[in-house]
């Protein structure tokens, strides 16, 4: 009889996501919470139907490789390195401080010393794999609150190799611990300059050859046969899983091929990651919550709110404006997956127990759960930091390393993005003149370099949409994909300068009428307006007229981005 289970797991398992992520987006609420919770309706301790915990693992791992090596295809090492000092910096505060507060909690409820540590140790580290998830379904992965958020996060991955080598000290092992850390470090050096140095060399040439062949469905094995290969030679290293998937794509970014490559993963990223959400939801134990409900419920508050402030914190001391520190401490506000590991690890040891392990597996899918809902706290967490006088300090150093603006009926771009990036050449091209505004130091300083007028800072701040005169203006683009930023940015600029054109960047139909309300002229969807253009292409080729094309296309948008139900843009024109 053949051997179906695989096929049975996957089914239940992609099955209950999809009836998860359906009542959650009916509910409003993130898909990623739907599929945490099909993980708990098919897990062993809920009653029910059960799918295999270890196969639906398995293939969640292939999820996370996916996720990451897709993330590590549209970062590329010059993103990387452009963050290496804040993420050093943010990292050296962060990482004793919240180590600290993990200790403390331990202590307070009496876990004892050894086991109190490896709970710090848990809550250092933050899971990139959720805040990607996050930031993608935002379309914020090139943001510059995500490239620092990403850096930290590359370096807590990165330090799991001395944390998980210093573990048996607290098991009590007779072991060198000298000799033993070494051995980790040097290995991991090695595994780093093996997928990084002969990677940039080897990986084009492959590539190369594998696509003069015209066969994608070999550039799709190959480059799948790349994530997962690396990935695994990584957790060989003693690296994360993850950061080996990351660095593969990575790799793939500095040749030609990174986009189809990106285009070729992404339904494959799609698929499998969300099986690892379900694998998180199957971990967790409902009938812990009620034998330690207090416990848990001040060990996840303890987290959350410290992380927040902890990271925040860290990012403002290495230099980084409030808006962009403030949404990366929101976005790594969780205990990682990889804590699992160490907690794992110490349960073997007999470090700690299984109540304490069951709690911090607990405590982690809880802050997981509660991460979609954390970036909505920036606009009530903005104002509470500006008040603070280190952080007011900060923004005028901002202000005193920009030269003036002395334009006049120019054309203000917040947000120098792909969608920015194409409008500002846009306008050199005709010779119009524009001044930029972003959060990405290094991008403003290339600008300058160029002669472009350039302001670093926050597009949000009254005092920057000053610098850059929107009252002299004749158009503010509003290009920032972050809805709440963009609002931000749209109200203030509106009150500036009551007359001044605003067109604005709505990721979603129901952000169209959220900037429309706060004084946007106008509103672009880019997925809306791609569509538009194949509508135009795809009529005349079938001999439609221009006039009868063009008078669809102008219903069509006036149905979308006018009219209030969202119904309307699929009616018989």
């Amino acid at each position: 009889m053949e051997d179906v289970r695989l096929i049975v797991t996957l089914f239940m398992a992609l099955g209950v996501s999809v009836l998860g992520g359906m009542v959650a987006r009916r509910l409003g609420l993130p898909v990623l919470v739907g599929y945490v919770v099909a993980g708990i309706i098919v897990s062993p301790n809920s009653p029910g139907v059960v799918a295999d915990t270890t196969q639906v693992t398995l293939l969640a791992n292939v999820g996370v490789a996916f996720l990451m090596f897709a993330l590590g295809v549209e970062f590329s090492i010059g993103h990387l390195m452009a963050v290496r000092r804040i993420a050093l910096v943010a990292a050296g505060v962060q990482y004793p401080l919240t180590f600290a507060l993990g200790a403390a909690c331990g202590l307070l409820f009496g876990w004892g010393v050894r086991a109190s540590v490896l709970l710090g140790a848990a809550f250092v580290i933050s899971s990139s794999i959720v805040m990607i998830k996050l930031l993608s379904g935002h379309g914020e992965t090139t943001s510059w609150h995500a490239r620092i958020a990403f850096g930290l996060s590359v370096v807590q991955d990165v330090s799991l190799v001395p944390l998980l080598a210093l573990l048996p000290l607290l098991a009590g092992s007779d072991e060198p611990i000298l000799p033993r850390l070494v051995r980790s470090v040097l290995t991991a050096v090695v595994a780093l300059v093996l997928v990084l140095g002969v990677g940039l060399r080897v990986m084009p040439p492959v590539l190369y050859r594998v696509a003069r062949t015209g066969s994608r469905e070999l550039f799709l094995i190959t480059i799948v046969a790349v994530a997962l290969g690396t990935a695994y030679a990584s957790h060989m290293a003693h690296l994360s899983f993850a950061l080996g998937a990351f660095l593969a794509g990575l790799v793939i970014s500095e040749s030609e091929f990174a986009t189809e490559a990106l285009a070729e993963i992404i339904p494959l990223r799609d698929l499998f990651s969300t099986l690892f959400f379900v694998s998180l939801g199957m971990l967790l134990k409902p009938a812990l919550l009620l034998e330690h409900p207090v416990e848990i419920v001040a060990l996840v508050v303890a987290l959350v709110v410290g992380k927040i402030l902890i990271v925040s914190l860290a990012f403002l001391l290495a230099g980084v404006e409030d808006r962009p520190a403030i949404l990366a401490g929101l976005y790594l506000a969780q205990i990682g997956e990889f804590s699992f590991v160490v907690a794992g690890i110490g349960l073997a040891d007999g470090i700690i127990g299984p109540d304490h392990y069951g709690i911090i597996l607990t405590v982690a899918l809880i802050s997981i759960l509660a991460a979609p809902f954390l970036p909505g706290l920036l606009p009530t967490l903005l104002p509470l930091a500006r008040r603070i006088r280190f952080v007011r300090d900060l923004d005028r150093e901002a202000e005193i390393v920009d030269e003036p603006i002395a334009l006049r009926r120019h054309v203000v771009i917040c947000g120098y993005g792909r969608v920015g990036r194409a409008l500002g050449d846009a306008l050199a091209r005709k010779g119009f003149s524009f001044v930029v505004i972003d959060l990405n130091p290094t991008l403003v300083r290339s600008l300058r370099e160029r002669g472009v007028p350039a302001i670093y800072g926050d597009s949000s701040a009254e005092s920057v949409l000053q610098r850059a005169r929107v009252e002299a203006a004749r158009s503010i683009a509003v290009t920032i994909p972050d809805l709440f930023a963009a609002r931000g940015t749209t109200r203030m600029a509106r009150r500036l300068s009551p007359d001044v054109d605003i067109v604005t960047r709505a990721n979603f139909h129901d952000d169209v009428s959220a900037l429309m309300d706060v004084g946007a002229n106008e509103t672009v969807q880019p997925e809306f307006e791609a569509g538009q253009e194949f509508v135009r292409y795809v009529l005349r080729r079938q001999g439609v007229s221009t006039r009868e094309t063009e008078a669809l296309i102008r219903r069509r948008r006036a149905s979308f981005y006018h009219d209030e139900h969202e119904e309307l843009l699929y009616r018989e024109e």
